[in-house]
């Protein structure tokens, strides 16, 4: 039986607006700490970054160059992680810059190991990344974010930018669909 969005109730409440909006801010001031007014490239993993990365970039008072690659391995309403494709045709030349990988969840961690192999192949000078949550527990590679919000437990989570089937990004809060 197929489950649609739709089906579902406004998700449960797992962490607040204000929670979240603490943390990004505390996270924006660490980066902008350890940059120490050097200019960057952001790079965020669409779509589920978009949210997070705005207000994210916004803590930072030094240049900051902003752009995003599509990379995903869950498709549809699938929660398993399939093969990891890279789009990177948003990318600039990232040669000799130093980069800030942003994404929205660290799970598995393919996407992200999968990302910094590219941006290094690509000739980038270092790599930090930042993600907004690690689910415990799923990690089947070794990668440590060098920033993040929260850890949560294995559970499907929604709003802030992520979503189920392309829908729920807009809530301004993280949630659990019943």
């Amino acid at each position: 039986m197929t489950v649609h969005p739709a089906s579902h109730g406004p998700p449960r409440l797992m962490i607040s607006e204000e929670e979240i909006q603490s943390r990004v801010e505390e996270m924006g001031r660490q980066i902008a700490a350890d940059f120490n007014g050097q200019p960057i490239t952001v790079v965020g993993v669409l779509t589920g970054c978009l949210v997070f990365v705005a207000d994210l970039i916004r803590q930072m008072d030094f240049p900051v160059r902003l752009c995003f690659v599509r990379a995903s391995s869950y498709r549809g309403t699938t929660t398993v992680p399939g093969n990891l494709t890279i789009d990177s045709s948003f990318l600039p030349d990232v040669e000799g810059r130093d980069i800030l990988l942003v994404d929205d969840i660290l799970d598995s961690g393919q996407t992200l190991k999968g990302l910094m192999e590219h941006l290094r192949e690509k000739g980038c000078a270092s790599i930090r990344t930042a993600v907004l949550l690690r689910k415990k527990g799923k990690q089947q590679y070794a990668i440590e974010p060098d920033y993040r919000g929260f850890d949560i437990p294995d559970t499907f989570v929604v709003g802030y930018g992520l979503d189920f089937n392309d829908e729920y990004r807009n809530y301004p809060y993280l949630g659990i669909l019943e």
